[in-house]
């Protein structure tokens, strides 16, 4: 589509129609110009990866030793799968990890270095195999950014900058010459750096106002290029605040009064949990699960929204602007644990369910680009909501890998908002739209629209009025299957990926589209 064609289209309209029956229910939709669109940043298609369980060893790191296939310890089959859905950036060390490390445990010789207990998850032994040398190996084979969350909670200002100092520094310091001995010559790239994690929990129970304070004295010595007297330091991270858990608007509205002027985002964390009710989170099985799980767990990730709404609007009074993003570097499902696995690991299942989550949260996502610039699904490997789940050699991709592949025309496009009303579902703790959807202006052009139905067995129908854009062709990409909880083993065949879909036409800038039940659609509009 030309974009040019497409800014002066001011009085064109999308339609669309859902519907049980052939009576549709009319949803208009009324599109930005090009101009006032915001773009969907690619950053919102992040990753997490801590050292947590098997996230990181095993599903990570092997070691340059392991008969598994690698590259400098690191295993070929997740880099290449990664690759595929262009990851933009991963956060690490953690998470509750961050808060316990020291990054020279994870420097110099390996042999060499210390073993620590992971007293966060599950006691397991660390021996820093995998540390920031590993970890930028790792970025970079992926062509992903950094995302370094530094320790607050049990570190100081002084290991903060020499950690900074010890990646970033293009001079002739001690710093950048220990970098050099231990085999990296140019600085490693550092986009972005937390400055704490959860600090209202595990990252040290503080108070909003303690921890403002604090991050005002740790902001101080991060020494941002340019920030400080004009100079032009090495450093050109982004500095994040840490942020609020669920509706904790308190926590967002005291940080950023009190130290915002020093934070270019904050984050925020929400976990799609069991009614929402934090101890309860291992009432529920990642398989096996009946209906009600099914719609629970949904109502539960269609909560985002308000999330979103709520912290936004606290933001919107303080900095009007918009220029504090707001980071969602830790969502997605979190289940009781696989039978027979540590429970301190958080291994679990990804089903068809988790698909539909990570569909809802991408669109929910997509709807607030204007301040939501990052977002890191939780975890990357082995943990939570993985995109991978690995086994010995054998490696699966999850059906929320293939949503994250499917809606790769999405990284950077303009957002294209929608106005539509859908049928509702019933949940135990409430009730929500059985259909999500959202659609962007991708660079290469045309249209993309990214639709989930949670509907178990109802089918429904779609009608989009594209005016006068003159699309002539549209494809797209389906991911459904007959189980709920159909999922994919590592050294199995595949019973969830995505397939062509044939259920949508389009006739003289008509598109219909015929959505079944418990499935993923995105679309390509040409």
């Amino acid at each position: 589509m030309n974009r040019q064609r497409f800014a002066n289209w001011t009085l064109g309209y999308l339609m669309l129609a859902a519907s049980h029956t052939a009576l549709a229910d009319k949803i208009t939709v009324t599109p930005m110009t090009d101009e006032q669109a915001p773009v969907i940043a690619r950053h919102i298609y992040g990753q997490f990866s801590e050292h947590l369980g098997r996230g990181i060893y095993d599903g990570v790191w092997v070691g340059e030793d392991s008969n598994i296939a690698n590259t400098r310890g690191i295993r070929n089959d997740v880099v290449a799968a990664l690759k595929a859905i262009q990851v933009p950036v991963i956060r690490w060390p953690g998470g509750c990890f961050a808060d316990e490390y020291h990054w020279r445990d994870g420097i110099g010789p390996r042999q060499q270095r210390p073993v620590r207990k992971n007293n966060w998850w599950g006691g397991t032994p660390e021996d820093n195999a995998f540390g920031t040398h590993e970890f930028f190996d790792f970025v970079e084979q992926i062509g992903a950014d950094a995302y370094i969350s530094v320790n607050v909670a049990s570190s100081t200002p002084t290991q903060m900058r020499e950690w900074i100092e010890y990646m970033t520094s293009t001079g002739q310091d001690t710093l950048a010459n220990e970098r050099r001995s231990n085999g990296r010559e140019q600085p490693f790239g550092v986009p972005f750096i937390g400055i704490g994690n959860e600090s209202w929990g595990c990252g040290g129970n503080m108070t909003p106002e303690y921890y403002s304070n604090l991050y005002r004295r740790w902001a101080a010595f991060f020494h941002k290029n340019g920030s400080n007297f004009h100079q032009q330091n090495d450093n050109k991270a982004l500095r994040v605040a840490s942020g609020a858990n669920n509706l904790d608007t308190n926590w967002t509205k005291v940080v950023m009064e009190q130290a915002g002027h020093g934070m270019d985002a904050i984050s925020l964390h929400f976990y799609t949990l069991w009614t929402g009710d934090w101890p309860k989170r291992n009432e529920a099985a990642a398989t096996e699960f009946n209906q009600d799980h099914w719609f629970e767990i949904l109502y539960q990730a269609s909560r985002m929204e308000e999330v979103l709404q709520a912290h936004e609007k606290v933001m919107d009074k303080i900095d009007p602007d918009k220029r504090i993003g707001l980071y969602v570097d830790e969502w997605g499902t979190w289940y009781n644990t696989e039978p027979g696995t540590n429970p301190g690991h958080l291994y679990q299942q990804n089903t068809l369910r988790d698909a539909l989550v990570a569909a809802i949260s991408l669109n929910i996502f997509h709807q607030h680009a204007d301040r939501v610039r990052m977002a890191n699904i939780a975890q990357t490997v082995n943990v939570l909501q993985a995109m991978l789940l690995t086994e010995g050699a054998a490696m699966a991709k999850t059906p929320s890998y293939y949503v994250f592949k499917m809606h790769l025309p999405f990284h950077d496009a303009k957002l294209l908002p929608l106005r539509y009303t859908s049928p509702q579902l019933t949940a135990p703790s409430g009730k929500f739209a059985a259909i999500s959807l959202s659609a962007a202006l991708p660079k290469e052009g045309g249209v993309v629209i990214s639709l989930a139905n949670s509907e178990l067995t109802q089918q429904h129908e779609l009608s989009v009025n594209l005016g006068d854009l003159q699309l002539t062709n549209v494809s797209g990409e389906i991911l459904t299957a007959d189980s709920l909880d159909a999922h994919n083993l590592p050294g199995k065949p595949e019973t969830v990926s995505p397939s062509h879909f044939t259920g949508a036409t389009l006739d003289n800038g008509n598109l219909t589209v015929n959505l079944p039940a418990k499935s993923v659609v995105v679309l390509r509009v040409r």
